[in-house]
């Protein structure tokens, strides 16, 4: 795909908004608007909000704008609609991760159907781009209350729902989760580009737009 003059939002948390980078310009976001001079880039990351909504309201109000509440902010003649997150769910949401038949906002694989089908009613002519969550410390302790048919749930089973459900729905899916690509599990990763074992620094922002790009290139 051409990148050149198409209008690129993205949606997302913390990681989106441009956290762990030194410099708001140096965010994953900023780094692909510069890489593609002609191209509109939106930035709707905001930092700990989740995909599904949440029972009892945060301390901090900004969280709980899950993602739906934020679809009407998204100019609907994008071109191309990038969705990341996930990560905040599994760390501080108290929604159930559910199961595949969920419809409900309530639940987070039924967050994440609704997200889809509205994304897609609302930009019916963007390419809509699921990312899996970046790995992040303590990843495999169930977090929050779990799901209906476990105790908890890992954030590979948030990953594994996000796939599920946009292919369910016929969107592409890069999965960040799976090809391990900063992994702060691994020391050197911690080290030089995840140190707080969660967002990326400069140099991980700067990996994680070129992975983007690459996967953007492919599509048709």
């Amino acid at each position: 795909m051409e990148l050149n003059g198409k209008t690129i939002s993205f949606l997302g948390d913390s990681i989106t908004e441009g956290a762990g980078a030194l410099d708001w310009g140096n965010c994953y976001v900023e780094r692909i608007r510069k890489q593609n001079l002609f191209a509109r880039v939106a930035n709707h990351g905001i930092s700990g909000t989740r995909i599904a909504r949440q029972r009892k309201p945060s301390d901090w109000p900004a969280f709980d704008r899950h993602y739906l509440t934020r679809v009407p902010e998204i100019n609907p003649v994008s071109d191309i609609v990038v969705v990341f997150g996930g990560t905040n769910d599994f760390g501080h949401g108290d929604a159930p991760i559910g199961t595949p038949e969920d419809r409900t906002e309530w639940t987070f694989f039924g967050a994440m159907d609704l997200l889809c089908k509205t994304l897609v009613k609302h930009c019916p002519k963007a390419r809509i781009i699921i990312l899996t969550p970046l790995h992040r410390i303590g990843e495999s302790s169930p977090m929050g209350e779990g799901s209906k048919t476990a105790p908890g749930a890992t954030l590979a089973d948030y990953a594994h729902a996000i796939r599920v459900v946009a292919e369910r729905n016929g969107l592409p899916v890069l999965d960040l989760f799976a090809e391990g690509i900063l992994d702060p599990n691994d020391p050197a990763v911690l080290h030089s580009l995840m140190p707080d074992g969660l967002h990326p620094n400069d140099a991980g922002h700067a990996i994680l737009a070129e992975r983007i790009l690459t996967f953007l290139r492919t599509l048709k």
